[in-house]
């Protein structure tokens, strides 16, 4: 047996634990030994009823009685009711919108509860508290839970769990292991740390069988932090040592060499229909020294929605559509441009045009829905439509030097003569395998630079781009007036609708934002009660807006759907966009100066941003009205922080100190564990693992010397990830 053995090598898996385990993706030793708690409770901690007060967090253990279902008596509110007993007293327990809690306990159950006592007509009460069935009550310190060390611990491990699966039934599996036979034991004693023992001396970190074992049965909070530093220290040490392996693997291949003529880039520049910031000359300067080096540029250019990075990608794309191939005095090289929505890529594409309009240089458009060139044989200054297989040729004979499209740039059928400058927009929309794909369309590593307007802290960005050169675009164009955001709460409503009609009345137009589609299922047990877009959209269209023009868009609707409806938003034949977060990523609306976003406490600050960045698109006053119904302080003060920065990347930084790098960007967008996510906030760890990483792989590029390291490793491919 070893840390790959199936878990039912050693525990005996019932179906509905399988579908349990496979939910959590528990499916190995391994998966569960790293299965880490995301907090311990105490059970010096634990209260009796008798002894309770209103207002106070609390753990009771208890036996439960008198599961009943019902509704609100004036709320219609659905719920779940019980009483807990111990030996010193009875307390009611109400869970709101959870009536599902009630089949799920069983009569005469010994459970743990834990939450919040409130108060009502003199008698307390556990409201929405966390329940979880207990083998037994505990007599004295965490007797049930360690069995015969029990009075060695107080703290005990309280894990993620799932339908099938709880956090007692993962402890004990995990004692299995740890207290098991022999078999299991050995799985422990041959543990062979991958962390080098001189950096794990270094830091003063515990070896990997010790860290298992505080992480899982800690004896006290210290042993705890310390192995849950270990384990944050090594996956973002293992995230570090990969994406320098990459760097270091890129630079090793040949690219095509493009040397622009300062003049040209400065006639081209002094074309755009603004006047470039400082930020932006500075990053065009930057990436065209990196095109001169004889290895592949991969350069992150990171800027607030509206700060002009098309216009930096635009003149870069000019310098390499205008340089020929590597010896050669004909032909020119390629760019490919990626965008993640149709919507995005065929206001790249205009946008495109308008730059080069002046210069005969080809542009071509591919989307799931069609194709276009630009220009037209019949009118020069319009582009045209034409076949898929048209457009492929020309692509690949090397006569379109600029291609821009969604995903369907990295079909198999895409093929490019000279492709030597990829930008990937919005880069964290796609996938590490649909970033790869195009940067290996031709035989030449291309130029990679991809392109965010989400506001990535430093911290986050040294780890997950810790293979890309950062760029950071902090102006924003002359003339720009800031956003003016009010935090609207529910009493304040109808005066802001009345504000947004003087608005509209002087010919500006709305975007309103709601977190649903349609309106929750009522009888689905967790149902996210929030508002929708298309009730919402009736409901103003009745009661609050009747003269003006109300659409709706949203992520069930086809392309050619979303799209006919974006042209009509900007075509002003419709006043108010009702929609979800798709229009996060793509509209570009200038005379859309004003945006509602419903439910705001259920986005995170960055996405609230980026939302809002929808209507900086002009020089005219811009508005962003912040709706939210939550009365918690500590919400109401995260939303103020969208008031109070100055930018998006202050405000990313406020994130995540508030909230954790888990909950602001999710750990399925970055693919690390919420402990090391939460390790990011630690710039010093960070560093400090990007510096044993860089070492490592500067002298050994090949982990010959670490085979541990090789090890753990060798299941990711030599390929480039840009994450």
């Amino acid at each position: 047996m070893n840390l790959n053995s199936p878990l039912s090598d050693i525990l005996r898996i019932l179906p509905a634990h399988k579908k349990a385990l496979d939910k959590l993706g528990l499916k190995t030793v391994r998966d569960l030994l790293y299965h880490f708690p995301v907090r311990y409770g105490d059970t010096k901690e634990i209260k009796y009823i008798d002894s309770l007060a209103v207002g106070e967090e609390a753990t009771v253990f208890g036996t439960v009685t008198g599961l009943k279902t019902s509704k609100g008596f004036r709320s219609r509110i659905p719920m779940a009711d019980a009483t807990l007993s111990d030996e010193t007293g009875k307390i009611k327990i109400v869970w709101f919108h959870q009536p599902y809690i009630a089949k799920m306990l069983h009569e005469g159950a010994t459970v743990r509860v834990q939450g919040k006592v409130a108060e009502r007509k003199s008698e307390l009460y556990f409201s929405n508290p966390k329940v979880e069935v207990a083998r037994s009550i505990p007599v004295g310190v965490g007797k049930s839970l360690f069995g015969e060390s029990g009075d060695e611990h107080s703290l005990y491990p309280v894990y993620p769990e799932s339908a099938g699966v709880t956090s007692n039934w993962i402890y004990h599996a995990i004692e299995k292991i740890f207290r098991g036979d022999s078999l299991a034991r050995t799985v422990l004693a041959n543990l062979e740390d991958p962390i080098p023992a001189e950096i794990l001396e270094k830091y003063n970190l515990p070896c990997l069988k010790t860290a298992l074992i505080w992480i899982h049965t800690p004896k006290n909070t210290r042993d705890a932090e310390s192995a849950r530093k270990r384990f944050a220290f090594e996956e973002i040490f293992f995230i570090q040592l990969q994406k320098q392996r990459d760097k270091k693997i890129w630079q090793s291949e040949k690219s095509f060499t493009v040397t622009a003529d300062k003049k040209s880039i400065d006639e081209f520049i002094s074309r755009f229909p603004f006047t470039p910031t400082e930020a932006q000359k500075k990053s065009i300067e930057t990436i065209l020294t990196d095109f001169k080096k004889g290895h592949p540029m991969s350069r992150l250019l990171e800027g607030d929605v509206g700060s002009g990075k098309t216009a930096v990608a635009a003149t870069c794309a000019f310098a390499v559509a205008t340089s020929r191939p590597n010896g050669q005095d004909f032909g020119n090289l390629q760019v490919a441009y990626m965008a993640p929505t149709e919507i995005l890529a065929k206001q790249h594409y205009e946008n495109f045009i308008g730059y080069f309009k002046h210069l005969p240089i080809k542009i071509g458009l591919i989307t799931g829905s069609g194709c276009q060139i630009f220009p037209s044989k019949s009118d020069k200054t319009k582009p045209t439509h034409i076949s898929r297989a048209q457009l492929l040729k020309w692509v690949a004979n090397g006569e379109v030097p600029i291609l821009i499209g969604t995903h369907a740039l990295i079909y198999k059928s895409v093929a490019f003569k000279h492709l030597a400058f990829v930008v990937i927009d919005e880069q964290h929309r796609f996938g590490t395998a649909q970033r790869q794909k195009l940067t290996t369309k031709s035989g030449v590593a291309p130029h990679l630079l991809t392109m965010t307007a989400t506001p990535i802290p430093r911290t986050l960005s040294l780890t997950i781009y810790g293979d890309l050169d950062l760029t950071l675009l902090d102006q924003m164009p002359v003339g720009r007036k800031p956003i003016i955001t009010k935090i609207i709460l529910p009493t304040e409503r109808e005066k802001t609708y009345n504000e947004i009609s003087q608005e509209l009345e002087n010919g500006r137009q709305l975007y309103i934002i709601c977190p649903r589609i349609d309106e929750p299922d009522p009888t689905k047990e967790l149902a996210v009660i929030a508002k929708s877009v298309k009730l919402e959209a009736e409901h103003l269209k009745k009661d609050v807006f009747q003269k003006w023009n109300i659409a709706i868009l949203h992520s069930k609707m086809t392309p050619a759907e979303k799209e006919k409806t974006m042209q009509n938003f900007a075509e002003k034949k419709i006043d108010i966009l009702v929609a979800t977060s798709v229009v996060e990523v793509g509209v570009n609306v200038p005379n859309a100066t004003m945006i509602i976003i419903e439910g705001a406490e259920r986005f995170g600050l960055s996405q609230l941003h980026q939302l809002r960045g929808r209507v900086i698109r002009s020089n005219h006053q811009a508005y962003c009205f912040v709706f939210t119904e939550s009365k918690s302080e500590k919400t109401r003060a995260r939303l103020k922080a969208l008031t109070t920065a100055k930018n998006g990347f202050e405000l990313a930084e406020f994130d995540l100190a508030q909230r954790g790098a888990g909950e602001l960007y999710g750990r399925k967008q970055w693919g690390i564990s919420d402990l090391a996510m939460e390790a990011i906030k630690n710039i010093k760890m960070v560093e400090a693992a990007r510096l044993e990483a860089t070492q490592i792989i500067e002298s050994d590029p090949n982990l010959k010397k670490y085979p541990c390291l090789a090890e753990r490793i060798s299941d990711q491919t030599n390929a480039i990830h840009f994450e």
